[in-house]
């Protein structure tokens, strides 16, 4: 079920009892791409999946990613209700969620954070900018190839050409102008020297094959944060929970309270 949240300017998804739990989808997916995980976690936490600001039905910012945080702090204060929140953020929303936690350390107990970092190499930040550049002079349908193979290694997709539709529409589906914003901040973007303010439990995973955010930015976000343990989930590219929602899954309950989290065995993709 939708509801606004961060007075009406968030959309997200709910469903389940118990402690909160929100999930922050990537920039070249959108929420559908905790589908394969959310029904299992909902049995144990009330998930809430957000629409990113500036996507789906989410009213977008100007301020940068630190105003996307902020607006994003609000809906965890506002769907928590009080109760500790959980964070899990997945690429691009992997970012969000860690610079939230920068500028509000009290605004979640745990953090997850798959396939992301604290800072891009110069190959990477290039690659923001031509995928912005490209976008603008020919809109997104020109860098669609580019951005499924940044989610999905070429054999998955072969695999799953009914799943690579679906995921190719729900891109199409972005607005270009927040697409751009979003790709020029990550081109610029460095937290390494802030992440020391994180103090709370960060659970770092990463697909073994992720080109998007490749595992050596993963360890080097671990090796940064105060209290973080690292995972890199095998046969994986940079949406992990879809790809391998049981191995997603398992990392996740070694680092969730045992008592909440009871995984039933989710369907392949």
């Amino acid at each position: 079920m939708d509801r606004l949240f961060a007075n009406g300017t968030v959309n997200a998804a709910q469903s389940g009892k118990g402690p909160p739990l929100f999930l922050f989808h990537s920039l070249l997916s959108d929420r559908a791409s905790f589908d394969a995980i959310a029904p299992i976690l909902s049995q144990s936490f009330r998930v809430i999946v957000p629409e990113l600001p500036g996507f789906g039905q989410s009213d977008a910012v100007s301020g940068g990613l630190a105003a996307v945080a902020d607006r994003m702090a609000e809906l965890v204060k506002d769907g928590a209700g009080g109760d500790a929140a959980i964070v899990l953020g997945n690429g691009y929303g992997g970012f969000v969620a860690l610079q939230m936690a920068i500028r509000h350390p009290d605004i979640a107990t745990r953090l997850i954070l798959a396939d992301c970092g604290a800072a891009f190499s110069e190959e990477g930040r290039q690659a923001f900018r031509n995928m912005a550049a490209a976008s603008r002079a020919k809109g997104l349908s020109v860098i669609t190839d580019v951005a499924m193979r940044r989610l999905f290694a070429p054999e998955f997709q072969a695999q799953h050409p009914d799943l690579m539709a679906d995921r190719r529409e729900a891109f199409l589906r972005t607005d270009g102008e927040v697409f751009r914003a979003a790709c020029n901040e990550l081109a610029e973007l460095d937290l390494r020297p802030e992440l020391g303010k994180v103090r709370i439990p960060v659970l770092v995973l990463v697909g073994e094959h992720d080109e998007a955010t490749p595992p050596p930015m993963s360890i080097e976000l671990a090796a940064g944060l105060p209290n973080a343990h690292l995972e890199i989930i095998p046969g994986c590219a940079h949406v992990p929970q879809l790809q391998a929602p049981d191995m997603f899954l398992d990392a996740m309950g070694d680092f969730l309270p045992a008592s909440r989290l009871h995984i039933a065995a989710s369907p392949s993709v």
